[in-house]
């Protein structure tokens, strides 16, 4: 049977990993509020609504792609274009094309960097692999002018990072629907989280902490996780709700 992604590819070790998905989705979360085309995801409501649910819905998606038979896969990304497509038709106009690679951007990169934060440096070959799997599932949706290399990908991704970027009133309001969501105490952790991870351009527009405490922590929780206490620490980092979604986020 042929995969859209391979058995035994980063790509299935990085999407198959509880751990390593929050972090991209914690990433993305700090950069999705500071994006020029974030009014498109308070268009329907359902982010603001519910961000955290939105973070399961996306990764579901997510994961259909990399871990579904080619064929189911590239239906789940056909689909993933009209949604859009159809957000389009009733707002009257179409999204930009540079906000969709924003999106892909961040996946090929918190992915990345959220792996080497809590595993390994990846090598070449891995990064290739990597970006040539999302570049595919943009060519999928139809995004234009996708880079055609890693180091293309490398340099139009700082381009958008420095052009792209803006604190407004929307992201004040999804980091105060996050403090809502996650508590005080779990907020300054997503903070302290988002600053290890980001790039100097969102942690400084955000004004993340430079040198996260956490930073001191993740020997200690990559301990934990040796001895088998990793579910005793996902049950204190993360809202109790969401537990039994966030295990099953493992592949």
């Amino acid at each position: 049977m042929t995969y859209f992604v391979k058995p035994g590819s980063i790509v299935r070790q990085i999407w198959g990993d509880a751990d390593v998905i929050l972090l991209v989705f914690a990433g993305s979360a700090a950069e999705f509020a500071l994006n020029r085309a974030v009014d498109w995801l308070f268009y329907t409501g359902k982010l603001p609504a519910d961000p955290i649910g939105r973070l399961f819905s996306t990764v579901r998606y997510a994961q259909e792609i990399v871990f579904t038979p080619d064929e189911k896969a590239r239906q789940a990304i056909a689909r993933m274009g009209s949604i859009h497509q159809g957000i389009e038709q009733k707002r009257g106009y179409q999204i930009p094309a540079w906000a969709y690679r924003d999106v892909l951007y961040m996946l090929i990169d918190y992915s990345q960097r959220a792996f080497e934060l809590l595993k390994r440096p990846l090598t070449d070959v891995e990064r290739n692999e990597l970006f040539s799997t999302f570049r595919e599932v943009g060519a999928g949706m139809g995004v234009p002018d996708l880079p055609t290399t890693y180091a293309d990908w490398q340099t139009d991704r700082e381009l958008h990072l420095n052009r792209d970027l803006v604190h407004s009133e929307f992201t004040d309001q999804l980091f105060q629907r996050y403090r809502e969501e996650l508590g005080n105490w779990r907020y300054d952790l997503l903070r302290q989280v988002q600053g290890m991870l980001v790039p100097k351009q969102v942690r400084q527009l955000l004004e993340l902490p430079q040198k996260p405490l956490l930073n001191y922590s993740l020997g200690l929780y990559g301990l934990l996780n040796a001895i088998g206490l990793r579910s005793f620490v996902q049950r204190v980092l993360l809202p109790t709700e969401y537990l039994q979604q966030i295990r099953a986020l493992d592949k």
